[in-house]
């Protein structure tokens, strides 16, 4: 039996009913979440959904050598805040290589068997972050929102997001949830030459920053902690090369006759830093026990 024209109106109606809400934002919806210590947030269109992190870096705070203070700060914090107690922000800064993401990454492990949990966003999925927020606030656990290697161009929509979270929103973060990031950026943004010009010189000596400058360094000072990362002396780097070739089952004859090679690899990369020490370790030990 043929369809009225009434009929085949209203099924035609009905299914740009069914596109136009799968164009509509999506509510997040709540993961397992006994299934993992960590997850990814993941988006797809307007669709965006927590993904459980099932093999997580096996790194201990032991792991990571020549950064004890930076350590001690940012285990201090993080102890602090799986308490209960007062916690900052923490912005991670500095050399590339030096081990900023696997500190975060070395407190989840450690806390994690008190209710920390992790949850890694991309700055171009910033724009959700209030979401998150209130997808975890009646958790009981608590969460680190780690943003890995954030810096922001002019007019990205994730920095205002950020910003607003972090401090000056009327919707503050619940007490259950603070911001990690890391950064080779002091202040996040592109810095350029000309903004030394908005510099103001007063009469009594004082310098004071333009608009331009300002707005710069906002968002960074919204972390109520910094901890800066440096490069690695050669001592401090062959110290990390030793340490990783043992976590490798190197004895230690052949740890002493690696330590030319070591510099010759990190001379060739043109940094002496963890990652590369690490990736020495890894391809000296193979070639070791092969």
């Amino acid at each position: 039996m043929s369809s009225t024209p009434l009929e085949s109106l209203l099924n035609r109606a009905e299914q740009l009913l069914q596109r136009l809400a799968l164009m509509l934002p999506q509510a997040l919806a709540a993961p397992d979440w006994a299934a993992a210590v960590a997850f990814r947030y993941r988006k797809r269109g307007t669709a965006g959904w927590l993904q459980p992190v099932r093999q997580i870096a096996p790194i201990a705070l032991s792991d990571l050598l020549e950064v004890d203070g930076q350590k001690d700060r940012l285990l201090r914090n993080t102890a602090q805040f799986v308490a209960g107690l007062p916690a900052n922000n923490v912005l991670l800064t500095g050399a590339r290589g030096t081990g900023k993401s696997s500190l975060i990454k070395a407190c989840l492990n450690e806390f994690a068997p008190r209710g920390l949990r992790l949850i890694e966003v991309d700055k171009a999925d910033l724009v959700d972050l209030p979401d998150l927020v209130d997808l975890v606030a009646v958790r009981p656990e608590r969460f680190i929102v780690f943003c890995d290697d954030l810096s922001f161009d002019e007019g990205e929509p994730g920095y205002k997001a950020l910003k607003s979270i972090l401090d000056g929103s009327v919707a503050q973060a619940s007490e259950n949830v603070l911001i990690y990031a890391t950064s080779n950026r002091r202040h996040l943004l592109p810095e350029y030459m000309k903004e030394n010009l908005s510099y103001q010189h007063l009469e009594n000596g004082e310098v004071h920053p333009g608009e331009v400058v300002e707005e710069k360094i906002s968002l960074s000072e919204r972390f109520g902690l910094w901890i800066s990362f440096y490069p690695f002396s050669q001592d401090e780097y062959l110290a990390i090369v030793a340490q990783w070739l043992r976590g490798f089952n190197v004895p230690q004859d052949a740890i002493t006759a690696a330590r030319q090679e070591s510099l010759v690899w990190a001379l060739e990369r043109g940094s002496r830093s963890g990652r590369v020490a690490f990736q020495f370790a890894k391809d000296y030990s193979g070639r070791h026990h092969a």
